[in-house]
């Protein structure tokens, strides 16, 4: 009794110190200075949580003694001491380590264009673990001590869950499952596999509505009653509105579905955390929930959407009547690397604008170089980030620190928009949908309400797109295409820029 209460307190310490380096960690990673410093105490949490989870949790085999004599066994003593069974624990080492090969050769393989549907490919993943946890607990809910054994005067004997552990069930499945299913929608969203306008079925809000009543309603009856076929109906049911939430929702508004889908894999792994009894998942769980929820509701707020309608699904969407490409017949101007050099080389101030063309191109080194060379000239030198440029939150923002770009030169939108009436050259490379105009005038666009940022205000506009015929992730034309003081640069991003550096030499 004393050895187990002093394994117990020393998992309580030992996951308390891990749920710390967790708070830590995120701590850190809401500073682009502290976020290698926050990485690090992420990864010693996680650390210290695995080890006590197996240490704590390793099977044990009971041995005893047994005493024989000359005619054979005469008497045998209970359990002396615990034995680590060691096949069951190489097994769990040997998943450990297949898990940790994909892991490493996935993140070494990785393009940073590709990091966003990697997230979801890995929120889609976390929720299906809730699911598979949810699932084994029912199956067998007295290996995970949360049944109790009954026996009947009449019939066979059952393990009744317990009332609270079938709340924490029928939640942590319902959550996971929606989980698995929205981010499978919104990985082949953002990798291209589905289109990126909004897939609006009949009368979905009504169907949304009951779909998440009945699967309320269900978990609800599963405390009195648990039945097998209320569980696989709430599972089934929860797969099915994920998918219905996530197909409405357009491109523009995916880095909010990614951070949102971030809060709801959180609040999966916390309520298998009670279901397991590990302080360290229900932690951690709630830390990751809370933090993408406060997320998502920071970037509605940047995007002036409701927070409501993100849990909903579907916001922002509205028939596409914008025409798309049509507007490409319209004049517009065309620019080289030599006239880009030169109108930026006689600038006093330039704002470069970066967008997900220039995630693609893998330009942002030579663009830091770029930025340097016009530091050279006098020219001072901005960088202004959307919330949603990219795919995923804050996308921009680890691609320029990966090209050593200062942190100081970094802007949000709210914090530049106001410069650029007073600035001579807007250098748009690979943005599309955060600088249209269109946001702010059209009430048939699907980014309509989103605040962009106003790069027509500058004095000259120099916009980096591979061709005119393409939109952007949203389906829209950009009018500042067409605009008097923009110069269009076509060709591929990086390439462009180098030209450019070449120019200014």
């Amino acid at each position: 009794m004393e050895h187990a209460t002093a394994g117990s307190s020393f998992a309580a310490l030992a996951y308390l110190v891990a749920g710390v380096c967790f708070i830590l960690a995120l701590r850190g990673l809401s500073s682009p200075t502290l976020s290698q410093r926050g990485n690090r105490f992420g990864m010693i949490g996680m650390t210290i949580a695995v080890v006590t989870t197996l240490v704590t949790h390793v099977p044990m085999q009971a041995v005893g003694l047994v005493l024989t004599g000359p005619s054979g066994v005469v008497s045998a003593t209970g359990p002396l001491f615990a034995r680590i069974d060691f096949v069951t624990v190489l097994e769990i080492l040997a998943a450990i380590g297949i898990g940790a090969v994909i892991g490493i050769t996935t993140a070494r393989r990785i393009a940073m264009t590709d990091m966003p549907q990697l997230v979801a490919a890995f929120h889609s993943l976390v929720g299906l673990a809730a699911v598979l946890v949810a699932c084994a607990a029912f199956l067998n809910p007295i290996a995970f001590g949360i049944a109790d054994m009954v026996i009947p005067m009449i019939g066979q004997p059952f393990a009744a869950i317990h009332g609270v552990s079938r709340i924490e069930m029928g939640l942590g499945v319902a959550i996971g499952a929606i989980t698995f299913s929205g981010s499978v929608i919104a990985f082949l969203k953002l990798n291209g596999n589905m289109g990126g306008k909004p897939i609006m079925l009949p009368g979905r809000h009504v169907i949304n509505l009951a779909v998440l009543a009945a699967i309320l309603l269900l978990i609800a009856y599963f405390t009195q009653d648990q039945s097998a076929w209320i569980f696989w109906t709430i599972t089934i049911l929860s797969f099915a509105i994920g998918f219905l939430l996530i197909i409405p929702i357009g491109g523009a508004d995916m880095p909010v579905v990614v951070s949102m889908l971030n809060s709801y894999s959180g609040w999966a792994a916390a309520a298998m955390g009670f279901t397991l009894h590990n302080s360290a998942m229900i932690i951690t769980g709630a830390l990751v929930g809370s933090s993408g929820a406060i997320l998502s509701y920071i970037m509605c707020r940047a995007m002036n959407r409701s927070f409501i309608s993100v849990i909903a699904g579907g916001f922002g969407a509205v028939a596409d009547t914008s025409g798309g490409g049509d507007k490409i017949d319209r004049p517009w101007k065309r620019g080289s690397a030599e006239d880009a050099a030169f109108l930026m080389s006689q600038a006093e101030q330039v704002v470069i604008v970066p967008g997900y063309g220039m995630a693609v191109a893998q330009a942002q080194h030579v663009l830091r170089e770029m930025a340097d060379k016009l530091k050279e000239h006098g020219v001072r030198v901005k960088y202004a980030i959307h919330p949603v440029a990219g795919r995923m939150p804050g996308h921009m923002n680890v691609l320029l620190a990966e090209a050593n770009v200062p942190y100081d030169e970094v802007f949000e939108l709210e914090d530049i928009n106001s410069e650029f009436a007073q600035t001579d050259v807007a250098f748009v490379i690979g943005a599309n949908d955060v600088t249209n105009p269109a946001a702010k005038t059209d009430k048939t666009s699907p980014i309509y309400g989103m605040p962009v940022l106003d790069v027509e205000k500058a004095k000259t506009v120099l916009f980096i797109k591979r061709s005119m015929g393409g939109v952007g992730y949203a389906g829209v034309d950009n009018d500042v295409f067409y605009m008097d003081n923009t110069m269009m640069l076509l060709a591929d991003a990086k390439k462009m820029v180098e030209d450019i550096v070449k120019s200014l030499d």
